[in-house]
């Protein structure tokens, strides 16, 4: 058993996350922003990621840190402060604490920092957490899915009506939340540190956008019709859906940048070996699955 501290666990991975982590043994304690019932396992510890008093209480006797917590849809000071300096912050608690094991939950933008400004926050976070002393382990993620998302459901909003808006060309990679958070507990609990891993649903290639929105389709029992619209369109409709939902806004600028490159697979080298982790959930199933949870929630 170890005792685990977690940033970003009230979030959609963090959520996921906490369950696995407990039915692994482990004593958990979670940062909050907001007072929290009690729960078997878990220790809630008041505070935020600029607060040190906090990250110290959070960290105190942990073995090891699992740092989920994140900022997707900010400014180029909102980026930083949620992903570079709070990383910052975190690790330093970390290492003054002698939770010598951390676990950093990364994105696949960090590979490209130069697409857009979260890419940029998210590969500067990474550079915090290597130039630390920590024993780290860092994975990069693909776009995560899985019930109680926000942020892909929109697509399954509009494969619902048989169409999903996408760029012209590429491919891209996903990963079942269920089958990221077993991930993380296999790094956490793992002997081998200082490694850097992407993580994907195994498909081998990734899927091409026709593929994926087909895929979508069959989840909500559709058609599934890729429209291709160009780096400019998704431009113009980013400054509709900021204009109609301001901070609540999908579509930013920021994201038009990184979304419209053709190749957000994993690189080979850095596959998680089949000796520490493979995906379970095949993503045809777990679309299905996904928006089965939308519908009985009334999201769809």
């Amino acid at each position: 058993m170890m005792r685990i501290a977690v940033t970003g666990a009230t979030g959609f991975v963090g959520g996921h996350l906490l369950p696995r982590l407990i039915e692994a043994g482990h004593e958990v304690r979670a940062l909050t922003r907001k007072p929290k019932a009690r729960c078997a396992g878990i220790t809630w510890i008041d505070g935020a990621l600029n607060d040190d008093t906090a990250l110290a209480r959070l960290c105190e006797g942990c073995d090891a840190v699992i740092h989920v917590a994140g900022v997707v849809s900010a400014d180029f000071a909102g980026f930083d402060a949620g992903n570079r300096l709070g990383t910052l912050a975190i690790v330093r608690a970390a290492e003054t604490a002698g939770a010598t094991r951390f676990v950093h939950i990364s994105s696949l933008a960090a590979r490209e920092p130069q697409l857009s400004m979260y890419g940029a926050s998210k590969h500067a976070a990474e550079d915090v957490v290597t130039a630390s002393s920590l024993d780290w382990r860092i994975v990069r993620p693909t776009a995560i899915y899985g019930p109680e998302d926000t942020g892909m459901l929109d697509i399954f909003r509009m494969a619902k009506h048989g169409f999903v808006v996408l760029p012209p060309t590429g491919s891209m990679s996903v990963i079942h939340v269920d089958d990221l958070c077993r991930l993380i507990v296999a790094l956490t609990e793992s002997p081998d540190g200082r490694v850097l891993y992407e993580a994907d649903d195994g498909v081998p290639g990734g899927w091409t956008h026709r593929e994926f929105a087909a895929a979508l389709g069959k989840a909500m029992d559709r058609k599934g019709i890729a429209l291709p619209m160009s780096k400019s369109v998704l431009s113009i409709a980013s400054r509709l859906d900021v204009l109609f939902r301001g901070k609540n806004a999908k579509l930013t600028a920021d994201r038009v940048g990184y979304l419209t490159h053709p190749d957000w697979t994993i690189a080979p080298g850095h596959r998680v070996p089949a000796t520490l982790w493979t995906p379970q959930i095949a993503t045809q199933a777990g679309l299905a699955n996904t928006a089965n949870w939308y519908r009985e929630h009334r999201w769809l």
